[in-house]
């Protein structure tokens, strides 16, 4: 096997996991530099938003460095996508297709189910809910917790911060709710 179908292999978590845990101590001993990706979002505004809006009135520049790293994610996902791209379809847990099955999901060739993302489903209940709601609820719970899931489960629970041990406790209290409670009633719908 050559390097590039051995980096078309999905990684195991003892490498994937540390190598993303090395960018904490790597960010704070290069600049002292906080890992987070939906400030970035904040940034893009005070940028391009020529209002007097207090929120976006900062020193956006000086967290410029931001930016080229969400757009560096950006970039390497759209090489990712490229020329690292998996041809067979997505490996679900036999029972999950089952369940999903029941729902009538049953495509899993791209990242995510055609059935439920595509353009038509975003006309339908359940395509609303699931992306435009869904996607409102994400904004709003990451403005709300002050920070995204990579800011506090990653540099704020490495940098032992205790508002980031609450957000993330209730980041996965909200998974859990959501999976198992709210998933199956937003399916049938």
């Amino acid at each position: 096997m050559n390097v590039f179908e051995y980096i078309k292999q999905p990684w195991p978590w003892y490498v994937a996991g540390p190598l993303i845990g090395l960018t904490v101590p790597t960010l704070l001993i290069i600049g002292n530099k906080s890992f987070g990706i939906s400030s970035s979002l904040r940034h893009i505004c005070a940028a391009c938003v020529p209002a007097n809006i207090p929120f976006f009135k900062y020193d956006w520049k000086k967290e410029s460095w931001n930016l080229f790293f969400v757009l560096g994610i950006f970039i390497g996902g759209i090489i990712a996508v490229q020329l690292l791209a998996n041809p067979n379809p997505v490996v679900v847990n036999a029972s999950l297709a089952n369940e999903l099955w029941h729902y009538g999901i049953t495509d899993y060739k791209g990242l995510v189910p055609t059935q439920i993302f595509n353009w038509p489903a975003l006309l339908t209940m359940r395509g609303f809910v699931m992306m435009v709601v869904g996607g409102f609820l994400v904004g709003f719970g990451t403005r709300y917790a002050g920070g995204c899931t990579s800011g506090h489960a990653i540099m704020g629970l490495s940098t032992l911060q205790w508002p980031s041990l609450v957000a993330t406790c209730c980041f996965m209290l909200g998974g859990f709710i959501m999976t198992h409670l709210l998933l199956p009633f937003i399916l049938s719908l």
